[in-house]
């Protein structure tokens, strides 16, 4: 199905209006004698909400919650200071401290070692595939979200999107809440598009071709002979692109518990973008020019980028003095377009009762709509919820192409939900990126794009061992 094109508000707007039609029923808190007709007055008083999580409000007081989080630079300046904030106006007397593990690798090394010897901190900030690896000893938060004290309202959990709530559930349990999410799009060149003759940006697969290939035919008849291969789509093997292409041609990685690579739809996505290269109409680019410079300066009609990188290119286009006019786009396919949400996710690990609801306590505060405003504005990423566009107005008038993928955001799609999909992400880019290295690999051809699947279908297997 192609993605429908339809506002981030609107979407929202249908949703909270459908949660905010469901009634409420009230219970009786007396059951009436034989013969004896109760008044009404009494069958509609409503029971007192108590919390099911067992824990004296009074005993959060003082309460210490350890996090480990992948950040540097300003992301940790930001959650440092949120921390900081959190810890002078909570109203429980709940103390965060926070360390830095500079990535994500580091922090899963970290992590998981310290699970061995039980002395893992009580909120890790890490992949949902982690938490995963780490499921014996993740908690299932549905009970802290759905507490009638602690939890979140109807109308709040009705504010994620629907593939940003769910990433973290697996079989009904979930692992973690979302801290942060991004996306991958091709980034198109409109104003270079006009000029070569196409009013309107590619819908399918075939206009995607078309439209690459004559931006490379127009290089290719221009004085310089140095840029007669170039002009189309720049290649790119971040693991999440050849993802959204092999959903975008109705395929994909994950069956059931495992993985198939070797489907027909991968088949189709993979050898048209290898045709294009062959057609010149895709390149690989090397390392000595950034990309945003080669998207700004006309090298590629086509780039590849995620959510962060969108201020970097749109410097690139002002440092060369550009007025041309970008925009991002879905994964074209031939029948549907796609694109993939990753990120990471707050995951609490087993304390006791206490610890672990100060924990939540500031998990839920760290998604309140004024520090999501305030995270979106610093890190340039999706907001989590809804609400929280009603404070990002100048901002999203500022930015008009992270205003355009967050008006896609309902159609995102996850990532596989297995433990070895850290690994196997890794493994599927360094495929990818080999399939268009003609120094290592000249004489592969689209021919043979199965046994390249097959052989990544094994290794996927081999390392969800």
């Amino acid at each position: 199905m192609q993605i429908a094109r339809k506002t981030f508000s609107v979407l929202f707007v249908i949703a909270i209006t459908l949660s905010a039609c469901t009634s409420t029923s009230t219970v009786s808190t007396r059951t009436p004698r034989p013969g004896v007709t109760e008044d009404a007055s009494v069958k509609n008083t409503p029971v007192p909400a108590v919390s099911s999580l067992n824990v004296e409000v009074e005993a959060l007081s003082g309460k210490q919650v350890n996090i480990w989080h992948p950040w540097f630079g300003a992301e940790a300046s930001l959650f440092e200071s949120q921390i900081a904030q959190f810890n002078t106006e909570n109203e429980w007397g709940i103390v965060v401290l926070a360390e830095s593990k500079s990535n994500y690798s580091e922090l899963f090394s970290q992590t998981d070692a310290s699970i061995k010897e039980s002395i893992n901190p009580n909120i890790v900030i890490a992949f949902p595939e982690h938490a995963l690896a780490w499921r014996d000893h993740v908690v299932d938060l549905n009970a802290y979200v759905h507490d009638p004290i602690f939890g979140m309202t109807s109308l709040e959990i009705s504010g994620f999107p629907s593939a940003v709530w769910m990433q973290d559930e697996v079989d009904g349990a979930r692992l973690g809440m979302p801290a942060q999410r991004t996306a991958r799009f091709i980034l198109y060149n409109r104003t270079w598009a006009r000029e070569l003759g196409y009013d309107s940006p590619p819908e399918t697969s075939s206009d995607f071709e078309r439209q690459a290939c004559a931006a490379n035919q127009a290089l290719s008849k221009d004085a310089d002979e140095n840029n007669d291969a170039l002009g189309g789509w720049l290649i790119d093997a971040h693991a999440m692109t050849p993802l959204s292409w092999m959903l975008a041609f109705d395929g994909g990685v994950q069956e059931e518990d495992g993985y198939r690579f070797l489907a027909p739809g991968n088949i189709d996505a993979f050898k048209f973008l290898k045709i294009m290269q062959q057609k010149n109409c895709a390149w690989v680019a090397s390392t000595d020019i950034s990309v945003y410079d080669r998207f700004a300066s006309r090298q590629a009609l086509f780039a590849t980028a995620s959510l962060e990188e969108f201020a970097d290119q749109s410097r690139a286009f002002g440092a060369l003095g550009s007025d041309d006019e970008w925009i991002i786009l879905p994964f074209p396919g031939e029948e549907q377009t796609a694109f993939v949400l990753y990120g990471s996710s707050f995951l609490m690990f087993e304390s006791d009762d206490e610890t672990q609801l100060a924990s939540w306590l500031f998990i839920r505060w760290m998604l309140s709509v004024e520090n999501q405003a305030r995270w979106v504005q610093s890190t340039g990423l999706f907001p989590l919820r809804s609400s929280t566009m009603d404070l990002l107005s100048n901002y999203s008038a500022s930015h008009p192409q992270w205003a355009q993928a967050v008006e896609l955001l309902p159609a995102g799609r996850t990532t596989p939900k297995l433990s070895s999909w850290r690994l196997v992400k890794i493994m599927m880019a360094d495929g990818f990126r080999d399939m268009f290295d003609t120094i290592r690999h000249p004489d592969l051809t689209d021919g043979q794009i199965p046994l390249i699947l097959k052989q990544m279908e094994e290794t996927a297997d081999e390392l969800n061992k």
